[in-house]
C-alpha cells in the first residue's frame, strides 16, 4: 500500500516550476544532494510531454536549477514502476519477496553485460530505485543481480 507522501516547501516549488516549464504534471519530487539531482515523478503516459521535443523541457529545467534533472513515470505496480525507474528495456524480471521480519525486498534481474548500465555511475540509478521504492511501496531493499547469480 502506497503511502503518505510529504512535500517540503521547496519540493512543491520545484513541482510547480516543473510543471510550468514543461507542462506536465509531477506526483512528486525528491532532491538527491549525494548526487546533485532532483528526481520527479511524473504521472504515466507523461514521460514525453515531460521530456519536451529533443529533451529540451529537461535542459531548460536544469539550467534553472542548477542540478541534473532525472524523471520516473509512476505506476501503482510496484514491479512496473521499478522496471520504469532502471530502464525497462535493460530488465529482464522483478521478484518481490516478503522478509522473515515483514520487509519487502525488490530483486531486479538484468542481464550480466548490462548491469553497469542499470546500476549507473557510483550506483546512482540503484540508489534512485532504492529511494522510490521505499518511498513509494515500503520495499526496504532493491538487489540488481544478473541470472548467473540469482540464488533462490
Amino acid at each position: 500500500m502506497p503511502q503518505t507522501i510529504k512535500l517540503t516547501t521547496d519540493q512543491m516549488r520545484l513541482i510547480s516550476l516543473f510543471q510550468n516549464v514543461t507542462g506536465a504534471s509531477a506526483r512528486d519530487c525528491v532532491e538527491d544532494e549525494k548526487q546533485n539531482r532532483v528526481i520527479f515523478v511524473v504521472n504515466e503516459g507523461k514521460m514525453g510531454l515531460a521530456i519536451g521535443k529533443g529533451g529540451s523541457h529537461i535542459r531548460n529545467l536544469q539550467n534553472i536549477i542548477k542540478k541534473n534533472v532525472e524523471l520516473v513515470e509512476y505506476s501503482d505496480d510496484p514491479v512496473k514502476f521499478l522496471k520504469n525507474m532502471l530502464n525497462n528495456k535493460l530488465v529482464s524480471d522483478v521478484k518481490l519477496n516478503k522478509r522473515l521480519d515483514g520487509s519487502t525486498q525488490a530483486i531486479v534481474i538484468v542481464d550480466a553485460k548490462k548491469k553497469g548500465i542499470v546500476v549507473g555511475r557510483e550506483g546512482k540509478n540503484a540508489e534512485k530505485a532504492r529511494l522510490l521504492a521505499k518511498r513509494y511501496f515500503e520495499i526496504t531493499s532493491v538487489l540488481i543481480n544478473s541470472p548467473d547469480k540469482v540464488s533462490e
